[in-house]
C-alpha cells in the first residue's frame, strides 16, 4: 500500500489509524455471486444473486456451447466542497461460465433481471424433454 501522507516518526499518526480502519476497506467488497442451477422438465434455469446492479450492467453470451454471464459496474462517489485526504472508487465485476450440454437449445436462451436476481432460462431440445410414461400392451 502506498502511503497517503508522510509518516510521523515521533509517534502514532491519527491519519494512519483513520485510513487503516477495517470499515473503510470493507465498504464495497464484492466477489462472484452465488448461483442456483435448477433442472425442470422443459428447461434449465440459472439464478444469479446480484443485487445492486441494473439489467444494463449484465452481459449474457453463448459461444461454442459455453454460456458466460458477466457484469462490470463502475461507481464513483463524489462529494463536492470537501478537502479529500482519501477518495474511493467502486468497481465491481464478475464472470461465470457454464458448458452447455448437447440436450439444450442454445439458440433460445433468454434472461431477465428482477429484484436483484438474474434469471437465465436455457430451454431443452424437444427430444431431451421428459416424456410422460405410456403403457405398453403385453402380447
Amino acid at each position: 500500500m502506498l502511503p497517503l501522507m508522510k509518516r510521523n516518526t515521533i509517534g502514532p499518526n491519527i491519519f494512519d489509524e483513520f485510513f487503516n480502519a477495517p470499515s473503510l476497506h470493507a465498504e464495497r467488497q464484492f466477489s462472484a455471486p452465488k448461483i442456483n442451477v435448477i433442472e425442470e422438465k422443459e428447461a434449465f434455469k440459472i439464478e444469479v444473486a446480484a443485487p445492486g446492479f441494473d439489467k444494463a450492467d449484465f452481459n449474457v453470451e453463448v459461444k461454442d456451447d459455453v454460456l458466460t454471464i458477466s457484469t462490470k459496474k463502475e461507481e464513483e462517489k463524489n462529494e463536492e466542497g470537501k478537502n479529500y485526504k482519501r477518495k474511493e472508487f467502486c468497481y465491481s465485476a464478475f464472470s461465470r461460465s457454464f458448458i452447455l450440454p448437447d440436450l439444450v437449445n442454445s439458440e433460445n436462451v433468454n434472461a431477465e433481471y428482477k429484484n436483484g436476481i438474474l434469471n437465465v432460462n436455457i430451454p431443452k431440445m424437444e427430444e431431451a424433454k421428459e416424456k410422460p410414461a405410456r403403457m405398453i400392451e403385453i402380447q
